[in-house]
C-alpha cells in the first residue's frame, strides 16, 4: 500500500506488481520479433523492416487480417453495454449468469421408438430443449405425437427442423400441445418454417404452400394462438456447408431474415413483432475466435435491420448456435470430441442462445447412445463445472476481438447488400450469385487443405493408419441439387478409402519406400514428415533405417520388394553429396517414381522427380504416389 499526492492532498491506494516495472514500447516488441525472425531465418541477418510483425500477420477467407499483436490502438466502435442495440455484447443485459444457456440436443433417427427414448434420456441428463429433425430424411412429423409423448411440454421447448414439409409437421405438433392441454402462455420453441434453406439446399424455388407467404401466415396464425412459439428460423448454415467464409454465413443469414421480415410485415404483422418470431442458426466452428466475433457481429448485423425497419425497440436476435458439420471428419472421429468443445465454448462466449453439440460419430451415420452422452456432456462441464455462462461476455473489451467483431460485421454488411442489390436471397440463390461467391472462398479453402495450411489433426496431420474403425448406421440421405454440402476431410478420407479397398483386395497398403541416407539423426525429421504425408491419404512406408552409402540404400530397397515410389530423406549436408546418386541408382533399381524430402528451389537438379516440403500441395502428392503405384495393377 502507498501514499500518493493528489492536489495537495494524500490518498491511499494499492500498487500492482507490473506497476513496479517499466512499461515496454511496440518499437521493442518489434526489435525483438525481427530478433526471432532473423534466428529463424524468416528474414536475413542484416534485415531491418519497419514492421516485422507483419510477417506474422494472417488472412481470413474474409480479407481481414489478423495481427500478432493488438493494443489499445487498435480501435473500434464502442460495442455498447449487453443487453442494449447494437447487441453486440449479448441480447440480454446479464447474459446467460442466471440460466446459463438452451442445452439443444438434435435428433435426426427416423426409428420414432429409438427417438422417442434418446430424447427423454437427454432431457433426464441435462438437456433443456428438443431439436427434431423432419421429412423424408429423418423422422416422420405424423410420429411427433409418440415421439413426445414422455415430453413435459410446459418445460421443454421444441424445435423442429421440418425442411420443405413445415406446413404439416407445425400442425401436427401444435395438435400434440393442444391435445395435452399445454397452456398457450407456456409453449416454447420454434417451429423451424425456412422455405429460404430448402430453396438453397435444392436449387429449387419451393412451391406455393411451402414458400416466404406460407411462412408468414404460418407464423401469424400460430403467434394468435401461441405467442411464445417462434415460427421462422434463418440457417446460416446452408452457406456455411458448402465452403462460405464467416461474413458470407453472415450476409446470406442476414438477407434471408430480411426476406422473412418483409414477409411478416406484408402478411400484417408489425416490425417489432416480426421481429420476435424468428430464429437464427449459425455454425460454430473449432476456430474459436471466428465464431465469437461471427456470433457477435450477427447481433449487430440484425440491430441495423431492426433499426433501418423502424422498430421501436426490439432487434435483439434470437440465436442458435450448431457445431459445424464441415469440420467434422470419419477417420479418427474422436478428435471431433475435441473440435466440439471448442466449437461451443466459442458458442457460449460469443453469446448463443441456444447450443447444438453435434456428436463426435455424427459425419459416420446415425449416432449412438455413448456420442450423444457425450455431446450433451460437453455442454454440462461448460456450464456446470467451468461456470462459462457466469461471467456476460467474457470476450468483450478484447482489442483483438472487437476489432474482429467490427471487421467481420462490415465485411458481411457489404455481402448482404451485394444480394439485396441483386434482388434478395431468392433472386441471388437463382442467379447463382451466392453459389458463385461462396465456389471462390470454397475453391481457396481447399488449396489451403490441400496444402495442409488448414490442418485437419487426426486426418491431414498426425494420421493413424491403423486405426480401429468406428461404424454407424447410415442416415438417409438428405436431398440435394442446391449449395454443395462438403466436409473439409473428404479429400483425403477418399484416399484413406482407397487405401482400404487395396488393403482388402492384396492384404497390404499402398507402399513407398523412405531411401533414409546416414544416421538416424540426419534424417529423421524429414523421413517423419514424409511418412505423415503420406499416411494423409493412406499409403503407409517402409524405411531404410540407418545407411553408410547409397548401395545400402538400394539393398534396402531391393528388400523392401522394390516398391514403385521412393522418397529420399535425409539433412541438406548428405543431400548435397548423396541425393542425385541416390536418385539415379534408385531409378536404375526399379523406382518409377523418385520424391524428395526437400524444397524444389534447392535440389531441382538431383534428378528427383518430385519434392516433398512444407506447404506442398499433399493432395496432389498422393494423388500422384497413387496413379504411379497403381499402375499396372500392383498397389507397390
Amino acid at each position: 500500500m502507498t501514499e500518493a499526492t493528489v492536489d495537495g492532498g494524500t490518498s491511499t491506494g494499492y500498487t500492482t506488481f507490473a506497476s513496479q516495472f517499466p512499461q515496454p514500447t511496440r518499437e521493442q516488441w518489434q526489435e525483438l520479433v525481427a530478433g526471432v525472425l532473423r534466428k529463424s531465418r524468416v528474414i536475413g541477418a542484416d534485415d531491418a523492416p519497419e514492421h516485422p510483425e507483419e510477417l506474422l500477420a494472417t488472412t481470413t477467407y474474409d480479407g481481414v487480417k489478423l495481427a500478432p499483436l493488438y493494443t489499445a490502438d487498435d480501435a473500434s466502435p464502442d460495442p455498447g453495454v449487453p443487453g442494449l442495440p447494437a447487441y453486440v455484447r449479448g441480447a440480454r443485459a446479464v447474459g446467460g449468469a442466471l440460466d446459463g444457456w438452451d442445452v439443444r440436443q438434435a435428433h435426426a433417427d427416423p426409428d420414432p421408438a429409438r427417438t422417442a427414448e434418446a430424447v427423454l434420456a437427454d432431457l433426464e441428463n441435462g438437456v433443456s430443449s428438443v431439436f427434431l429433425h423432419t421429412g423424408p430424411d429423418a423422422l416422420d412429423p405424423a410420429e411427433l405425437p409418440r415421439v413426445l409423448a414422455g415430453v413435459l411440454l410446459d418445460l421443454a421447448p421444441v424445435v423442429l427442423d421440418p425442411g420443405a414439409d413445415f406446413a404439416p409437421a407445425a400442425d401436427t405438433l401444435l395438435g400434440v400441445f393442444r391435445d395435452r392441454g399445454v397452456p398457450a402462455d407456456q409453449v416454447r420453441g420454434n417451429l423451424g418454417a425456412d422455405p429460404v434453406t430448402t430453396h438453397a439446399r435444392t436449387g429449387t424455388a419451393p412451391a406455393p404452400g411451402a414458400d416466404l407467404a406460407a411462412a408468414a401466415e404460418l407464423a401469424v396464425r400460430v403467434h394468435g394462438e401461441f405467442p411464445g412459439l417462434q415460427a421462422i428460423a434463418v440457417d446460416g448454415q446452408p452457406y456455411h456447408e458448402a465452403g462460405a467464409s464467416e461474413a458470407q454465413e453472415l450476409g446470406a443469414a442476414t438477407a434471408a431474415g430480411v426476406a422473412y421480415l418483409r414477409a411478416l410485415t406484408a402478411a400484417g404483422l408489425d416490425v417489432d413483432t416480426a421481429l420476435g418470431l424468428v430464429e437464427f442458426r449459425f455454425a460454430a466452428t473449432a476456430n474459436q475466435f471466428l465464431t465469437i466475433a461471427k456470433l457477435r457481429a450477427a447481433r449487430r448485423l440484425w440491430a441495423r435491420v431492426a433499426q433501418a425497419s423502424g422498430a421501436a425497440a426490439s432487434g435483439a436476435q434470437k440465436q442458435h448456435a450448431v457445431t459445424s458439420w464441415s469440420m467434422t471428419t470419419r477417420r479418427d472421429p474422436w478428435v471431433n470430441m475435441l473440435r466440439t468443445t471448442v466449437a461451443a465454448f466459442a458458442a457460449g462466449v460469443g453469446g448463443a442462445d441456444a447450443v447444438t453439440v453435434r456428436p463426435f460419430d455424427a459425419a459416420l451415420g446415425l449416432p449412438d447412445a455413448f456420442a450423444r452422452r457425450i455431446a450433451r456432456n460437453t455442454q454440462a462441464l461448460l456450464l456446470e463445472e467451468s461456470h462459462l455462462a457466469q461471467v456476460i461476455d467474457p470476450a468483450g473489451g478484447s482489442w483483438y476481438v472487437e476489432r474482429l467483431t467490427d471487421e467481420l460485421a462490415h465485411a458481411a454488411w457489404a455481402f448482404f447488400q451485394d444480394i439485396e442489390r441483386a434482388g434478395g436471397i431468392a433472386a441471388a440463390l437463382d442467379s447463382g450469385l451466392i453459389a458463385e461467391r461462396v465456389g471462390e472462398v470454397r475453391e481457396a479453402r481447399a488449396r489451403a487443405l490441400a496444402t495442409r495450411e488448414d490442418p485437419i489433426t487426426g486426418v491431414s496431420e498426425f494420421p493413424h493408419l491403423t486405426e480401429e474403425a468406428v461404424v454407424r448406421e447410415p442416415c438417409p440421405a438428405r436431398a440435394g441439387g442446391g449449395l454443395p454440402r462438403v466436409r473439409h476431410a473428404e479429400a483425403y478420407e477418399a484416399l484413406r478409402d482407397r487405401s482400404d479397398d487395396i488393403l482388402l483386395a492384396t492384404d497390404a497398403r499402398p507402399t513407398v519406400f523412405l531411401a533414409t541416407l546416414g544416421p538416424v539423426a540426419q534424417h529423421t525429421a524429414r523421413a517423419q514428415f514424409a511418412r505423415n504425408l503420406f499416411a494423409a491419404g493412406g499409403v503407409d512406408a517402409v524405411e531404410a533405417g540407418a545407411t553408410s552409402a547409397v548401395d545400402d540404400v538400394v539393398t534396402a530397397y531391393r528388400d523392401a520388394g522394390a516398391p514403385k515410389v521412393a522418397v529420399i530423406a535425409s539433412s541438406d549436408k548428405l543431400y548435397a553429396d548423396q541425393a542425385a546418386p541416390a536418385a539415379a541408382a534408385l531409378k536404375a533399381a526399379g523406382a518409377a517414381y523418385v520424391w524428395l524430402a526437400g524444397a524444389a528451389r534447392k535440389w531441382a537438379d538431383t534428378g528427383a522427380d518430385g519434392f516433398l516440403y512444407a506447404g506442398c500441395d499433399a493432395l496432389d502428392v498422393l494423388n500422384t504416389t497413387y496413379a504411379t503405384l497403381t499402375a499396372g495393377g500392383d498397389a507397390r
